[in-house]
């Protein structure tokens, strides 16, 4: 993979806000809010956390639930970053609990999973269905590995 590049805002430094490669072994960035907000129940917010990247192309990012928010009743939604993109990455968050939930600056929302993903020039669109290829599967959908 290409060098990853961040930016900070310095409205995000002036708040210490920490945006840092993973440990060792770890697969997301940790995302910070960056302004202090609540969020009540069954409601969605949009939350800033002051970090830009840069993606290399053929990667693409997933904004994803950190166990600790899932446990809580909250799961983010709409969460791709694509590698065109160099706005400031906003994390939707919905509570789906029966609680109010407050985050203040620099708590830990959401992670950025980078991972490769397939580029336009490898889609190619084929002819019949059987040019896809038979797999054991095949076309059993939900519920099909428990049959």
């Amino acid at each position: 993979m290409a060098q990853f590049q961040f930016f900070l805002t310095p409205e995000a430094e002036q708040r210490g806000i920490v945006f840092k490669a993973p440990r060792s072994g770890d697969a997301g960035f940790d995302l910070p809010a960056l302004e202090e907000c609540e969020i009540r129940p069954e409601s969605l917010a949009l939350i800033r956390t002051g970090v830009h990247v840069a993606i290399p192309e053929g990667w693409v990012g997933l904004i994803r639930d950190r166990s600790s928010m899932a446990m809580r009743g909250l799961a983010t939604v709409a969460g791709v970053i694509d590698s065109s993109y160099r706005g400031e990455i906003k994390v939707a968050i919905h509570n789906l609990s029966d609680a109010p939930v407050r985050f203040v600056p620099g708590d830990r929302i959401a992670q950025l999973v980078v991972v490769p993903h397939i580029v336009v020039e490898q889609c190619i669109q084929v002819s019949t269905l059987d040019a896809l290829g038979s797999t054991a599967r095949g076309g059993a959908g939900f519920g099909s590995t428990g049959n």
